[in-house]
């Protein structure tokens, strides 16, 4: 075959290290855009950014010339040292070292970006914990609780 063709949709999720609650108005919007940016510059577009105050969703088509853990470096080095120049209570603004990345069926996408954009009502009911082991239930990724949270 003369030509690749790509089309992997990941949603990706990870949170501020120990799970601070420091993504807030108005550097929240300016912090998705920030970010998008990178995954577009890494020819990962980004479909859909948002969150909440201690965690980030992703949703993107990942570059068939760039791994996910490249991608992901990227976009948690650059954004956590931009979200430190923002304010002055934002520097010890830091990324968990982990991240959380699942495959989307394209007929699904939809569905994701609605999930995404719902973010602040869904997590006045449930914690990112609880969110996160649904994830990894509803994927079937096998883990260990004891270093999920660190």
């Amino acid at each position: 075959m003369g030509q690749s063709l790509v089309k992997n949709y990941v949603h990706i999720v990870f949170s501020t290290k120990h799970r601070q609650p420091l993504i807030h108005p108005p550097y929240d919007v300016e912090l998705y855009s920030y970010m998008g940016g990178i995954c577009n510059n890494l020819e990962s577009p980004v479909i859909k950014i948002g969150g909440y105050t201690d965690h980030v969703h992703i949703l993107c088509m990942l570059s068939k010339k760039i791994a996910l853990m490249k991608l992901l470096e990227e976009v948690k080095s650059h954004s956590s040292k931009w979200m430190k120049t923002k304010d002055i209570s934002l520097y010890n603004f830091y990324w968990q070292d982990g991240y959380g990345a699942f495959s989307v069926n394209p007929a699904e996408v939809d569905r994701v970006i609605a999930y995404i954009a719902n973010q602040h009502e869904h997590h006045g009911k449930k914690t990112f914990q609880d969110e996160y082991r649904l994830f990894l239930k509803k994927y079937k990724v096998e883990y260990d609780e004891r270093y999920v949270w660190d």
